[in-house]
């Protein structure tokens, strides 16, 4: 069962995280976002001019509805449909990148690097208080964004997690 948050302009343009809100505080309150892992999507309604040619990963004011998004819930890649796309669509409101029609979207390798780390240092903390196991899912949402993270890697993340 898909998990829907839908956006329009005005959430959008007034920063309002009240859809998300509805969707994700009460799994947080039922606990429930164990059993909810990779459901969650995004129906984006950003109506702009007719000759807009930008992607909506494009358009600043989408962006930062994302990033204040991002802030408040920094564990959402746990939610997000990763076979549907939403995991890259994701990291694209967060990372910077360029469009290609022959490759599609490329990202900012530095930033994707940077971010991808972040996400893992933050993943890695909140599965374990939620009592999930790690690292496969670590690594497979390192796969999804193209790298490859080696048992050694989260030897040392445990080593300095006291």
């Amino acid at each position: 069962m898909t998990i829907t948050i839908s956006l329009n302009n005005d959430s959008i343009n007034n920063l309002d995280l009240s859809p998300a809100l509805m969707v994700i505080e009460p799994l947080l309150e039922d606990k429930a976002i164990p059993s909810n892992e990779q459901l969650l999507s995004f129906e984006i309604n950003y109506i702009r001019e007719k000759n807009d040619p930008r992607e909506l990963s494009e358009i600043p004011e989408v962006r930062l509805w994302f990033v204040r998004l991002d802030a408040k819930y920094p564990w959402l890649p746990f939610l997000l449909d990763w076979k549907g796309g939403e995991l890259a669509r994701y990291a694209a409101m967060l990372v910077p990148h360029q469009f290609s029609s022959k490759e599609g979207i490329q990202y900012n390798p530095e930033a994707l690097e940077i971010f991808l780390m972040h996400k893992i240092f933050i993943l890695s903390d909140w599965l374990k208080e939620q009592g999930i196991p790690t690292q496969f899912r670590l690594k497979s949402l390192a796969q999804i964004l193209g790298y490859e993270l080696d048992d050694a890697f989260f030897e040392m993340i445990e080593k300095i997690n006291f």
